[in-house]
């Protein structure tokens, strides 16, 4: 049977998810496809160009429009998309960063981000460089989720004895209690920081309606 361009992209992913991004190569790729390696040259010149078809294969849909009517709901609609599609996949967030910092990738999440700023009230430079910092964030904070989950999942994390005479700590929690606790309280705390900071540097009241 002709190799296909798809088959590529699926033995791929595979490897991927049970195996990471570390141990994905073309010679282990074309060794699970039962192919010699210049044979996935065809399809994929190089393997950077093999990443960048992964990460749009990630982030099927999530530059699709934004149900929220409101721009604050809309950046906190797609930032959520985005997180929760770089989560389905191992190393999912590593990998799209890499292809975002090699601009390999076609995806238009980052424009949704620049609607929503100009929908606040930002002028448009100031909007491209808010959705750079948001893209940026949840990138980051994904891709240290998605690495302590993994070394969690294999021992590799001790916990720190907390410091529980300090009003920090007393108020929340010592910081090993929260990187322990759910990610998604600390992801929605930081997307909302960004959120007041885009409202404060649009001049919009610091209250929602």
């Amino acid at each position: 049977m002709q190799l296909r361009r798809s088959d590529v992209l699926d033995g791929a992913m595979a490897i991927l998810d049970k195996y990471g991004l570390a141990d994905l190569t073309m010679r282990r790729l074309a060794t699970s496809l039962g192919v010699q390696p210049g044979a996935l040259y065809w399809h994929f010149p190089n393997k950077q160009t093999l990443l960048g078809a992964m990460a749009d294969r990630i982030l099927v849909g999530v530059d699709g429009p934004v149900t929220s009517e409101r721009w604050d709901d809309g950046i906190a609609e797609l930032a959520h998309r985005l997180r929760d599609a770089l989560l389905s996949h191992r190393d999912g967030a590593e990998l799209v960063a890499a292809t975002y910092a090699s601009r390999m990738t076609s995806n238009l999440a980052r424009e949704g981000f620049v609607g929503a700023g100009v929908r606040a009230g930002l002028p448009r430079p100031y909007a491209e460089l808010a959705a750079y910092t948001l893209l940026y964030f949840v990138l980051g904070h994904t891709v240290d989720e998605q690495s302590r989950a993994q070394m969690e999942a294999v021992g590799a994390l001790t916990r720190t004895p907390a410091s529980p005479d300090t009003e920090t700590a007393a108020d929340l929690g010592s910081d090993q209690d929260l990187l322990d606790g759910d990610p998604r309280v600390r992801f929605d705390f930081g997307l909302a920081l960004f959120i007041d900071g885009m409202r404060a540097r649009a001049g919009l009241p610091a209250t929602r309606a």
